[in-house]
């Protein structure tokens, strides 16, 4: 997969305990499409702090190291907290393909958030085609999508 100049799209993927088994089926799921997955963690099922692994994710995705992130928990609520901190990113939890299409469609989501816990494994990669194929449509959304960068430049004053 690549951005449409050439470039190979830079994917990062983080989980915590609770996210494991799903982020492990995801990084194959990315290499089967022969997309660059970066696994920064957590690399075994021992208990971790899902905002250590959604910093680095985050951070990279924020500062352009990766073009996209995928973080997984039990819930995917707490890694949306902590995603959503860091300037420039739009982080979706998504529970479904409908919200895996309007995340990108809609929103241009950077970060696609999973919850391994409460969404049902078998739709697993379908969720993730629609969200790695679906492009934003721009238009009245891209004004929305100003308004928040507006609010971050303030926020953070860049």
């Amino acid at each position: 997969m690549s951005t449409g100049h050439g470039k190979k799209v830079s994917i990062w993927v983080g989980s915590d305990h609770g996210g494991f088994e799903y982020k492990k089926e995801i990084i194959g799921l990315l290499k089967d499409k022969e997309i660059d997955a970066e696994d920064v963690g957590n690399f075994t099922k021992e208990s971790s702090d899902y905002p250590d692994l959604a910093v680095k994710v985050a951070q990279a995705v924020s500062e352009g190291k990766a073009d996209k992130g995928i973080l997984v928990c039990g819930s995917g609520i707490g890694m949306s907290i902590v995603a959503n901190k860091f300037p420039g990113v739009r982080a979706a939890l998504v529970h479904n393909v409908e919200t895996a299409k309007l995340s990108r469609l809609h929103n241009n989501a950077n970060i696609l958030i999973l919850g391994e816990r409460v969404s049902d494994p078998r739709i697993l990669p379908e969720i993730l085609n629609v969200w790695l194929g679906t492009d934003f449509e721009g238009g009245r959304h891209q004004r929305r999508l100003d308004k928040i960068t507006t609010l971050e430049k303030k926020l953070y004053k860049k």
